[in-house]
This record gives C-alpha cells, structure tokens and sequence, in this order.
C-alpha cells in the first residue's frame, strides 16, 4: 500500500500513526489512518459527513489506552479522498451505497495491514453510523457496534425531501442543498453560543482549529444529489430487520442534527441493542464535555469487553 499524507500537527492522538491510500472497486481512491496496538483488537471508526480522519485522532487516544487499535476512513468525497466534482466543497455521492465500496476496501487491507479480521468492532458516527448499519446488515463480521448521533433520519420537511428528489432527477443534482452556506463548512465556522455540535467550547476550538490549520480537510454544504440519496437509504435501513449483533445507540438530548427518534425506535427492535440519551449533550457526543465523553467510552468498552467472537 501507498503511504498517504497525515497532518499530526493536529490529530492529537498517539504518535504512531501511519496513513495508506486505498483504492475502491470503482477507481475512487480513499485515505485510511491506523493508530494504536490491536492487543485486543482493532475499532474501525465510520466518520460523518464532511470529517476526516485526524478529527479522531483523541479518540484513538483513548482506544489505544484501553488496547485497542483504531482504523478510521476518509470517505469519498471528503478529507483527503477523491472529491467527486469539480468544486471540491460540495459534498456529493452518485448513490449512498458507494460508501460500501470504500468500506471494502479497508476490510481487504486487514490482511496488509497486520490486523485481525476476526477481532473488529464498530464505533459509526452520524453519516458513518447510516454507512456503518448497511454494513452490519449486510455481514460485515464486527463483534459489537456503537453508533453515535447515527443518521438513521435527519429533521427535514416531507416537502423539501421532494423538493431535493425532484431537482435532482432534473440535472441539477450537483448544486447546493437550499438554505446551507455553500462552500462555507459549519463547523470550521459556527460561533460556539447557539452551535448545534457541542457543549464542549475547547472541543469546538480543537475542530475549528483543524480547518484552521489545514482547509483543505474541509468540506461545504451537500448537494441535492447527496440529500436524495440520503434520503432513499434511510428509508430503505428502516425497513430492514436489525442484525444480530450487540449494539448501542447513543444520542444528545439536544441533538438537532439527525433524528433522535429515528434511533430510539431502531434500538427498541434490535434484540442485542441499547439506548443511551445524554442529557444536554449535542451531536458530537465523542468530543462532548467530560461527563458525556467518559460516559460513552466506559459503556463502548463494556460492550466489547463482554461480546462473544463471531462465528462464521
């Protein structure tokens, strides 16, 4: 594998880390980084939406302290990963489930890159929690799964849902969802009173920072393309059955981002799953203030710590 690029001037995680280009079945080429010592196995990290890799670079921090290794992925689209159109700031996908061809991809790395396949558990957060339970669904063998903030439904009027479908379906799928800033990314930009991702003000700093230092990380409003999409896999996830796999789906009681019932009403149907909602927490729930950051880990690691190897 090529070794890629990785900005550990503000990743604030352990100093081993190493990145790889990975290329996808369709040519797309992707960014992987892989941080820690996999004494009890590797967690692989599903970012959201407009997110790359050395955002995590804390939390694989945290995981390493606990022995685990952390695999996360800059989808397509973002990060360092091939940006699919011409403005790079412009967050688009041709269909949602191309995300799975770059998951694929990291799952045939495991082998190169020195990692048990059959020792794999899932942190997905927002978009990667949509990416992260098609995949779980599908058979991707984790041993358990936590899903923060999941976009498994997002607050937006049945009327602009179509408004979005149908504009898309008139060529002009490439332009900017109505009502968001463009080019301009939220979070490198948001004042810290009334911002829908923390309650933490020196985590939002350390996000902002990361732009700040490196714009190229960063990453402006979706397309209608990418909404319709998004949309049409949530509804499809919402009829599937939930896996057979032990699993949590945490929430901030101050979410604004996706839909809290949406995950609620997942985790209600799922035989091995949980619920956890944080009181005054927003969506970023890994880079909460303490309580809730501290909260989250102790319960991700009881989780692992006590699911049984997948058979099969």
């Amino acid at each position: 594998m090529e070794n890629a690029p990785f900005s550990s001037d503000i990743a604030d995680g352990p100093e081993d880390a190493r990145s790889f280009w990975l290329t996808a079945r369709d040519g797309v080429r992707i960014r992987i980084s892989l941080w820690g010592q996999a004494k009890k196995g590797t967690v692989l990290l599903l970012p959201g939406r407009t997110e790359f890799v050395e955002k995590y670079g804390r939390v694989a921090r945290i995981l390493a302290a606990r022995g685990y290794a952390t695999l996360a992925i800059d989808w397509r689209g973002q990060g360092l990963a091939d940006r699919l159109l011409d403005d790079p700031n412009k967050g688009h996908v041709t269909q949602f489930t191309d995300y799975q061809m770059d998951l694929d991809a990291v799952i045939a790395a495991l082998p190169k890159l020195g990692l048990d396949a059959d020792k794999l558990y899932l942190i997905a957060h927002s978009m990667g929690g949509c990416i992260g339970l098609r995949a779980v669904m599908e058979g991707l063998k984790v041993r358990a799964a936590v899903f923060s903030a999941p976009m498994w439904g997002l607050p937006v009027a049945k009327p602009l849902r179509l408004l979005a479908h149908t504009l898309s379906h008139t060529g002009l799928g490439r332009l900017y969802v109505p009502g968001n800033e463009g080019a301009t990314s939220y979070a490198a930009t948001t004042p810290f009173e009334g911002n829908t991702l923390t309650s933490d003000a020196e985590a939002l700093a350390f996000m902002q920072a990361q732009t700040t230092a490196h714009p190229e990380l960063a990453l402006g409003a979706p397309t209608l393309q990418w909404a319709t999409e998004a949309f049409a896999e949530m509804a499809a996830l919402e009829k599937m059955p939930s896996p057979d796999l032990p699993a949590i789906g945490f929430t901030g009681a101050d979410e604004e981002i996706v839909t809290n019932s949406a995950v609620k009403h997942r985790m209600a149907r799922w035989s091995k799953g949980q619920y956890k909602d944080f009181p005054g927490a927003r969506h970023e729930i890994m880079m909460e203030r303490a309580d809730v950051q501290n909260s989250f880990f102790e319960r991700t690691f009881d989780l692992f710590e006590h699911a049984p190897a997948r058979s099969g």
